[in-house]
C-alpha cells in the first residue's frame, strides 16, 4: 500500500498495561501506520508527573515535538523547559525523560526505527 492514514488518538495507550497509566499515556503508532523504517509515538506526561523511566538509543536520533502543555525534559545532566511547538532533537546515546507541567505535556516522538535499539533506565536518581 502506498499510504496509511490513522488518527493517533485511536492507537492503543500502552502505558496502563506496563503500570504507568497514572503517570503518562504512550501510543506507539509505527505498526498502526504500517511504517517500516520510521518510529512514531504520541505521548502525554500527566500534570505534575514524571515518566516512569528514562531511556536512550544506541543508533536512533529522535525528534520530540511539543503539541500542548508544558514541562521539562532531562537530557543526560541538562534539564530544559518545554512549551508548545518546541522541537528537541536528541542524538543517539543521550538518556532522556520528561516531566509534565501544570497542564501536562503532550508531544510527538519520531525518528528512524532500528530493531532492539533502546535501553530503559530504571534509576530513581536520574532526576537528581
Amino acid at each position: 500500500m502506498s499510504h496509511t492514514i490513522k488518527n493517533l488518538r485511536e492507537v492503543e495507550d500502552s502505558a496502563p498495561k506496563f503500570g504507568f497509566g497514572e503517570r503518562q499515556e504512550a501510543r506507539f503508532c509505527r505498526d498502526d501506520l504500517d511504517a517500516e523504517g520510521t518510529g512514531v509515538a504520541l505521548m502525554k506526561v500527566k500534570p505534575g508527573q514524571r515518566q516512569g523511566f528514562a531511556h536512550k538509543h544506541d543508533e536512533a536520533e529522535e525528534v520530540y515535538f511539543v503539541i500542548a502543555g508544558s514541562g521539562r525534559i532531562k537530557l543526560d545532566d541538562e534539564i530544559v523547559d518545554l512549551k508548545p511547538y518546541d522541537a528537541v532533537r536528541i542524538a543517539p546515546g543521550v538518556a532522556r525523560a520528561l516531566e509534565g507541567g501544570p497542564d501536562g505535556l503532550e508531544y510527538l516522538a519520531f525518528g528512524p526505527h532500528f530493531e532492539a535499539d533502546g535501553e530503559l533506565i530504571h534509576d530513581p536518581g536520574f532526576w537528581g
